[in-house]
Order: structure tokens, then sequence, then C-alpha cells
């Protein structure tokens, strides 16, 4: 080696968007080294895991020798990370404003970090190179499965597979790996779920049909070890298929060449925390980059994807392919609206669908009942005084969980044991307001004790939500009762509507969608309508049942236009109804929206730096003509406080900033990290504790 021989290098390593070292940072290298490896570098006190971003022979110019720290390791027979994967990570970085380090290390398995050169090398020594694939013949295809996979030889993509509930949408993605896994003995492919419980059941069918061998995961559910054992196989290219949820995204796959996003309207898809980016949208991005095939799927497709779908004459950038009919003789379930205005004032379940349940219940079908609240009860109030269970340390009441008799926020986590008596003035009537699927699930055992199964036995009633499922195992023990008919009835929350194959369900209802009709959200009733449809979808997925499969909504906006799409199943009238609304209003997708969040000890100091950076943001372009017309480009509208305004004792503020052009939007979130950081030092705003930007925010 030659010692006489110095690298000059920029490494990215972990540093936060709002530290004052957000860049990359250089070093002296004395062993010669590649762009995308991992080394080890000294930062302050400690040594960190940094990724080479370049490599040069020569110090730069303005770099003072002196201060130049050397690299002290690395971590050597890891192959380089590719020019694609860095090129992904700057790109998410830079539109999603985070520094590069925290895009780029997060996306590493964290026991890398821990790792000795000893410890990755026998690490690596136990993998398996020859993952054979074993590609098992799936069912015969519909005439529908075959024209879209017909269609995505002939044409590039990005495609977005327009598909009903029951359609067979999952078949046509398994060939398509089957097909480009044949095609190229080296080949890769991404298969995206939105949700950790999806996982378990689309890894056993795609371990049946390739291989236990080819297939590895990737979802935050994994131990350090699962997560470094996958992300190595799939480094390495032994790994021909990576299963994972939205984190999957940047896993080093250097022989990519098909990405697969199932429900890709899913909310999921968007982090919300660290670097907020969008998986979808980054799959789009990756299939460029690696000149893959990406392949997006929806019963309700996201009212982006519907837009970019449109024909290419219109400006469309996707290609739809439609696929209308369920596989077999299968029929959607018939939507019937129950006019709440008309029951028994305060009636949780109507008596018409009390009849139907217990119908379907003494012939040995399944049902389901979506309530998206869980808890017993969302308030405790005090008749007395007024006094209801708010959380001391949130904008938020605490929820009644009667199961353990405790008051439990769902923000910051605060539980207490339910008092014996109003805390403010002493009544010990203190009730419950409002319902959850625990009440749901104790008012449907009262109402229907009296029905038996088929067998004579009595009725069981089973609830799975975010309360039920936190032990590990626990989903998949409840989720197998269900599937093998131990279950008469389940409750759930939204959780039990996405994804899962009930072959027993003939019925679903959905007990009190009504107040995503008016929520200041405008994208609460696309959520809405997506919900309601993939819950339909859950009922009659058995053909032979399928004939007399319903799907019940108990609603008093009967007549709204949203249930009368969802009667006909028609997306598409939905879609341009509400495409229209938010044309007239230009939001998106047809303007781009950016939110500032502030978080400190008061509103006052939140909203204080938010508008300051507004004003001296909105000056300095103005000033120079060079940036002047970015002002009239883009809307930056005052300071307001949060929807949940404080959580675990920090007031939040958010900032919107609006504009019809995508570059001039960037432009300004760059010339507003300096306005910040300038911001920040002043002792008006010392008691910001930090300051986030989410862009193509999900909720405002």
């Amino acid at each position: 080696m030659d010692v006489s021989k110095h690298y000059w290098i920029d490494v990215a390593i972990q540093t936060p968007a709002h530290s004052q070292i957000a860049g990359l940072l250089s070093y002296r290298c004395l062993f010669e080294v590649q762009a995308g490896q991992l080394v080890r570098v000294p930062l302050g006190q400690r040594e960190v895991l940094g990724v080479v971003w370049a490599v040069s022979d020569s110090a730069p110019a303005d770099m003072p020798a002196k201060s130049v720290r050397d690299v002290t390791g690395t971590l050597e027979g890891l192959p380089p990370l590719d020019s694609a994967w860095r090129q992904l990570v700057q790109f998410s970085a830079q539109y999603y404003q985070r520094s590069l380090g925290e895009v780029a290390l997060s996306a590493l398995p964290p026991q890398l970090r821990e790792l000795s050169s000893e410890q990755l090398a026998r690490r690596l020594k136990k993998q398996k190179s020859d993952r054979t694939v074993l590609t098992q013949t799936g069912p015969a295809l519909s005439e529908e499965q075959q024209a879209v996979l017909a269609q995505m030889t002939s044409a590039p993509g990005p495609f977005l597979l327009f598909g009903s509930t029951g359609s067979g949408k999952t078949e046509v993605y398994l060939q398509a790996v089957a097909r480009m896994l044949q095609a190229d003995p080296q080949a890769q492919a991404l298969l995206m779920v939105p949700e950790i419980n999806l996982t378990p059941q689309l890894e056993e069918r795609v371990q049946a049909r390739f291989g236990a061998e080819a297939v590895v995961s990737m979802h935050s559910g994994m131990t350090p070890a699962q997560r470094l054992k996958g992300w190595l196989a799939a480094h390495a290219g032994h790994a021909r298929i990576v299963l994972g949820t939205r984190m999957a995204i940047f896993a080093s796959m250097p022989h990519l060449r098909l990405i697969v996003v199932d429900e890709e309207h899913d909310p999921s898809y968007k982090q919300q925390e660290g670097a907020r980016y969008s998986a979808r949208d980054l799959a789009v991005y990756r299939g460029k980059l690696q000149n893959a095939q990406v392949l997006l799927a929806s019963a309700t497709p996201s009212l982006e994807s519907w837009h970019h779908s449109r024909p290419a004459a219109e400006g469309g950038r996707y290609l739809r392919l439609h696929m209308p009919s369920r596989i077999g003789t299968g029929l959607l379930p018939k939507v019937r609206r129950v006019d709440m205005n008309h029951q028994a004032k305060k009636a949780v379940l109507s008596a018409p669908l009390l009849a139907a349940l217990q119908e379907r219940v003494e012939r040995g079908e399944q049902c389901m009942l979506l309530l998206n609240r869980r808890g017993y009860a969302p308030v405790l109030h005090c008749a007395d005084c007024g006094w209801k269970s708010e959380c001391k340390h949130c904008s938020a009441f605490r929820v009644f969980h009667k199961i353990d008799r405790t008051l439990r926020c769902h923000h910051c986590g605060m539980t207490e044991r339910v008092p014996r008596a109003c805390p403010a003035c002493g009544n010990a009537d203190i009730a419950p307001i409002g319902r959850g699927t625990e009440q749901l699930e104790e008012h449907l055992g009262e109402l229907l004790a009296h029905v038996v199964r088929p067998d004579g036995t009595p009725i069981r009633i089973a609830r799975i939500d975010a309360d039920t499922t936190r032990l590990k195992g626990a989903l998949e023990s409840q989720l197998a009762q269900v599937h093998s008919g131990e279950v008469d009835i389940l409750v759930g929350t939204q959780m039990i509507a996405k994804g899962h194959d009930f072959r027993r369900i003939t019925l679903v209802a959905a007990i009190n969608p009504d107040t995503a009709l008016f929520s200041s959200d405008f994208r609460a009733p696309e959520r809405l309508f997506a919900l309601l449809m993939q819950a339909a979808g859950r009922a009659g997925r058995d053909a032979r049942q399928s004939a007399s499969s319903e799907m019940w909504v108990q609603t008093f906006h009967p007549t709204h236009p949203l249930f009368e799409a969802l009667k006909k199943h028609d997306y598409p009238a939905f879609a341009q109804s509400e495409l229209t609304e938010r044309i007239a209003a230009d939001l998106p997708p047809i303007s781009h929206q950016a939110l500032l969040r502030a978080d400190a000890r008061s509103q006052d100091v939140a909203q204080g730096l938010l508008n300051a950076a507004r004003e001296t943001l909105e000056a300095q372009l103005s000033a120079d003509p060079a940036t002047a017309e970015l002002v009239m480009q883009v809307s930056l509208y005052p300071a307001v406080p949060m929807s949940m305004q404080r959580v675990a004792d920090v007031e939040r503020a958010q900032m919107l900033l609006e504009s019809p052009h995508r570059m001039a939007l960037q432009k300004v979130l760059l010339h507003l990290h300096g306005v910040l950081h300038q911001l920040r030092s002043d002792p008006e705003h010392k008691g910001v504790i930090r300051w986030l930007v989410d862009v193509d925010p999900q909720a405002i």
C-alpha cells in the first residue's frame, strides 16, 4: 500500500437537516476507496458510519489542511453502493428537504453501524449465493389478466393497474415477476405492501410460488439481525425478490427490473417522521433511474395516480390497465344504505342491520363491522360540571378503555386508571360519550346473545384493532381464527379492511362513516371512499356466496354523492367529481404543496418563527431580480396551529406553501432553509425545539 498517497473524500453521515452540519463532510484517507463504500469516520468525540460520496486525489483548495481528520476504517468485503442507489438517496434528500446523510444512513440496516469487519465477514460467509428460483405455475389467467400482461410486455410503463377487489391483481404481478425472472437470470423484483400485517400473508404466497430461498422481507417488525441478513442478500443480488413496506424502496438492489406498489393509494406509503418521503412516488423515480418497470396497483387509486394515468394526449404519464371483473363468476357485493335519521335516537346498530347479522350467523356465514375508532369510548364526561377526560399533555381527549379500566392518550401514550368520581366536582356519575370498537363488540354481544350458529353453539364475536394486536403473533392467530370459521362477527378498525382474503365473509357494514364527509382535510372523502370500497371487497370473495354478499353503510346522509358512487362501485365517477372540485379549488394534484412545521414550548414562539421566516423569505426573494418571480409563483400562507395543536407538552404550528409549479416550490424551500438557520440564532426564537418540512403532505 502506498502510504504517501492520500485521498480526500466527501462522506455522508447521519446529521439532521436542521443542524449546522447537514451536508457532506470531508476527510482524508490513507488507503484507496471508491464512491459508495461504507467507512468509519470520527465525528466530535465519537466514531460513526458514513457512505463515501466522492473521492479526489487532491485536497480541496479551501480546505485548511490541519483541520482535516483521517478515516479510521472501512467495512471490507461489502460491495460499494452503486451510483443508482446514491442518486435515489440524493434526489430524495433534495426533494424532501432533508440532509443527504440522514436519508442515506437511515436506509441502511442499523446493525451495520455496530459490526466490526470481522463480524461482517462472518455474516457474508454465511450467505447463500445459489438462491434458486422455483417459479411454480400459477392458476389459469382470465382474459382480462392476459390482456394486462400483454400490455406490460409491449409498453415501458409506469403502469396503473386499476382492478376491482377480487379481480386477481396479485396474480397479475406474480406472473409479471415470474416472466421477468425467467427472462434475466440476475434480475430482481421489489414488491411493496402498505402495512406489516399484510406482509406475512403475501410472503407465504410469494415463497410458495418462487421458493423461500429467493425471497427476503423488509419491514420495521423485523429484528435488527433479520433486517441485516435480508439487506445483505438483496445488496449482493442473491435475493431475487424483496417484499416489504415503504422502507424497502431504499433497499440496495443492483439488478432491479420490476417494482410493484400494491394498494398504491394507501397513506402508509408516506413516511410521517424523519424524512417524510412517499415510497410510491420514489418507486416511479427509481424505475426511471434503473430502467425498471413500475406497476402501481389498486381498486381505488390515489387521485394523483388516476390523474397521471389519463390519456397521453391530455398529458398523462402512466398507462392505465383496467380489470373491472372479479375472477370466476364472483359478483361485487350489493351496497345497502341505511338512513339513520329514521332509526331510533342514539341507536348504534339499525334494526335492519341487526336482523341481517342474525340471519347470516344462523346460516353459518361470517360478517365484518368496521368502526374506525378503537377503545371503549372517545371521552369520559361529567354531566354536572362539564369535565371531560382531556390529556394534560396534548390537545386531545384520553380514550376510555373499559377492558383494563384506563384512560389512555393515543398521541403521547399517557395512561391513568379511570377515576372513581369526577376529578373536578366529585360527582360519581361520570359517563362515556361516543363509541369505539371495544364498546361495539360488547354491545353486539348483548344484542345478539340469543343467536346460535348452525351447530347450536353460541355466537362468537372477535375484535381486531391496535389494542388487541399489541403482542407478537396476536394478529396472525386472530386472523387464523377468522379464516378457520371460528369467528362469526369480526369487529375492527381499518386494519381489517385492507388486503385480507376472507373467504367466508358475506356481509360488511360501516357503522359511522359520516365524519369524513365534512372534514377540513380535503383528502378525507378520497380516503373514506377507498376505505369503504376496500371493506366492501372483503365480502363475497368466494364466488359461491358472492350473489348474496352485501355492504351496509349506516349514514345520516344517504344521498351524498360519495355513497351514490359507492352503491354502483363506480370509482371513475367518484374520481371525476373529486378532481373537478380539486381543479376548481387549485388543490393537488393540480397544484403542489409543502408544510413548514415548528415545534416550541409555546404556540406564540412556534408561530413567531414561521411568520418571521415567511416575511424574511419574501423580502429576500423580492430583493433579488433572479428570484423575484418566485414570490408570484409560490403562495406562503400565515402560520396557524396544527389541528392537533399540542402533543406531549410541545406546541405545534404550521405554515402552508403552495404553487402550481413544482420546481418553483422546490427553489423556495431551498432558500427557506437558509432563512430558518439565520432566524434560529435570534434570541426572539429561543423557545423553538425543532422545525421540519413536509413536501407533498398527506394531511393539513
